[in-house]
């Protein structure tokens, strides 16, 4: 049951109250919704705040609203979401060392589901063994860190869960937060490092893989000096 919305941030409430009865209904994507009428009356606000309101729930795919249908449940489309986290000023001067442990905590945490593909699916290790090997032929810092943001998102894709691989487009935050800590004489390192990411993975060995990956992202750590 929808509860009559105050007048403080009627917007925000009132989609608060929208995501609540598609959540307590059991509603799924394509199922239909209250008129906007029918939610004004419900709701005690006017028509105008309730559009305002399914247009931002619109905007992140929870609910849609087509002619001659009217509104219904959408299908949340994360990538749109965190395509646009990356401008959120919290992110954009987010601490480096947590950037850091954040890194390490998702990617090393898909490694499991990555090795298992990869037996399933030899042409996960071939995908990425390309990238390493484009690696060797960089001559820029940003063609290297393109190819650094490509593979750790290629790693991330290969494990499979999807809602994560959207999140893992954050690491663009990352990369230029670091940018200039990447000189060329870790370049090398940074090949061998991904080689043997790959190589432990093909292998099937996800521990030593994510003590590896670990130590790669942790790296940046000791060029703060910290």
């Amino acid at each position: 049951m929808l509860k009559t919305v105050s007048r403080q941030k009627i917007r925000d409430q009132a989609a608060e109250q929208i995501k609540d009865l598609i959540r307590t209904q059991n509603l799924n994507s394509g199922d239909r919704l209250p008129t906007e009428t029918e939610l004004a009356g419900q709701l005690g606000i006017s028509r105008l705040s309730v559009r305002e309101a399914t247009k931002a729930l619109e905007f992140l795919g929870i609910v849609e609203s087509r002619t001659g249908v009217g509104l219904t449940v959408g299908q949340i489309d994360v990538s749109r979401v965190t395509g646009h986290l990356g401008f959120h000023p919290a992110l954009q001067h987010a601490d480096p060392l947590q950037l850091i442990d954040t890194r390490v905590i998702i990617e090393t945490g898909v490694l499991p589901h990555v090795a298992r593909r990869m037996t399933e699916d030899p042409s996960i290790g071939e995908r990425l063994q390309v990238l390493v090997d484009r690696f060797r032929s960089a001559r820029t810092l940003q063609a290297w860190i393109d190819l650094d943001v490509e593979f750790h998102r290629t790693l991330l894709e290969s494990s499979g869960l999807e809602p994560l691989v959207a999140f893992g487009d954050l690491m663009h935050v990352f990369f230029m937060k670091f940018r200039e800590s990447v000189g060329r004489s870790e370049w090398k390192v940074g090949v061998e490092s991904h080689q043997r990411i790959v190589d432990l993975l093909r292998k099937g060995k996800v521990e030593q893989a994510a003590t590896e990956l670990r130590t790669h992202i942790e790296s940046h750590r000791q060029r703060l000096g910290r």
